[in-house]
């Protein structure tokens, strides 16, 4: 039990992914998602991961490999600041990451497993997290957070993504 964050652990705005969350286990929903997702992105096909509802959208490859990415962002966050290092990190910025990635390049099969990957350290950093580790804070992206606000931002951030595939990506009609 780590407890939700409160409002000021993070920016305004990364209460767009914490506010998808429920319960006060950070730790135990990161780790609750992992066989939920893997499911999820086993059920598209190979064909359909190249799929872009829009000429200038990412393709549902792309998107994994955002979510991808960025746990790995913020899962080295949230280690940072746990251990106690002060220094502010710096921000990433999402498109130079994706354009970087290849990500059309790497098998669909590839990206589950990398993402299954990342997500078990991610679980693992959290599950070994001692207790007083999980309000612990720092500066990244010249914003605030705590360590409990990024495993929860973390969670929110697949919500958000698999919601977005979803609704805009594999929608039938």
């Amino acid at each position: 039990m780590t407890g939700r964050p409160q409002e000021t652990e993070a920016a305004p705005y990364y209460f767009t992914y914490i506010n998808q969350v429920t319960g006060d286990d950070a730790a135990g929903i990161v780790e609750s998602q992992l066989e939920e997702s893997l499911a999820f992105f086993a059920g598209i096909s190979e064909e359909k991961s190249q799929y872009r509802y829009s000429p200038e959208k990412w393709s549902i490859r792309q998107v994994l490999n955002h979510i991808t990415d960025t746990e790995r962002a913020f899962a080295f966050r949230a280690l940072w600041f746990a251990r106690g290092f002060q220094a502010p990190l710096p921000g990433i910025d999402q498109n130079i990451a994706a354009s970087g990635a290849g990500a059309d390049s790497v098998a669909w099969a590839g990206h589950i497993e990398e993402f299954r990957r990342v997500r078990l350290s991610t679980i693992s950093l959290f599950r070994n997290m001692p207790p007083e580790s999980w309000t612990r804070s720092g500066i990244a992206s010249d914003n605030p957070f705590t360590v409990r606000a990024l495993a929860y931002i973390i969670a929110g951030h697949v919500t958000h993504h698999v919601a977005i595939l979803r609704e805009r990506y594999l929608r039938k009609g």
